[in-house]
């Protein structure tokens, strides 16, 4: 594993990690292939710096496990992250404001409620009927959120200024040394019309503006997957090349 000067560990914890690969299994995103992963395990003393550094690195989290692909002869998955400080809003990015201008932000624990369940499972049932998370539990859901060993967060958005509004979107955030990782959203697919997935993407950007934090990382861009090429609409969007991030461009 290699790490640029902005990406060291402290003497000898880069050395006491250990990093694993997964059999091979079929792609969920480019039919016919199939996946394999790189991870280790985050549960370690320095987690948050070990977070940032494989962040950087293109790696993400879920729950106590950081993970990138490693698949053989294929490199479509690849990291991708807002340059924040450039990004300015496009008249549909305002059209997506104004139509949620009711909804308010407000950060909580990484602690799993049963409010945020019932959201939850209301999402897959809509747009993910039949994959892995469909038959999730409370209990795995309380896993997934509880199980963070690093800095995160759960942005609720109610749509209203009390705290009993109605909860209509959630996102499982990661607290960066430079920025936001948005490690899952899910929302009400009652009111797709709003466009509330749109909507998250562009609030964790216009916060991270507020802060001062220079990136929002959103995970994996596959080229040839339909379903990940709204990411690209986030501009500029930088994308990881071999271990430099540089910008995306219009004709990749």
């Amino acid at each position: 594993m290699k790490f640029t000067d902005s990406q060291i560990l402290p003497p000898g914890l880069e050395r006491s990690l250990r990093f694993y690969v997964t059999n091979l299994s079929p792609c969920p995103y480019l039919p016919g292939k199939q996946e394999r992963k790189a991870f280790t395990n985050l549960a370690i003393g320095e987690a948050d710096l070990v977070h940032n550094s494989l962040s950087q690195a293109g790696f993400r989290r879920s729950q106590s496990i950081a993970y990138r692909p490693a698949c053989p002869r294929c490199n479509a998955c690849r990291s991708v992250r807002v340059a924040t400080r450039d990004f300015e809003l496009s008249r549909n990015d305002r059209r997506a404001l104004n139509r949620n201008d009711s909804i308010i932000r407000r950060p909580v624990k990484a602690q799993p409620s049963r409010e945020q369940y019932r959201l939850l499972k209301s999402y897959l049932r809509s747009r993910h009927n039949g994959a892995g998370m469909s038959d999730m539990s409370y209990r795995d859901y309380s896993a997934m959120v509880g199980g963070s060993p690093v800095q995160s967060l759960i942005f609720e958005y109610r749509d209203g200024p009390d705290e009993d509004s109605p909860l209509v979107a959630a996102s499982i955030t990661d607290i960066l040394r430079d920025g936001f990782s948005m490690v899952y959203t899910f929302f009400d697919p009652h009111l797709s019309a709003r466009g509330l997935g749109h909507y998250l993407i562009l609030d964790h950007i216009l916060h991270a503006q507020d802060l001062g934090l220079p990136h929002v990382y959103l995970g994996y861009w596959v080229k040839g997957s339909q379903k990940m090429d709204y990411k690209r609409r986030y501009k500029p969007l930088e994308v990881l090349d071999g271990d430099v991030w540089r910008p995306l461009g219009d004709d990749e």
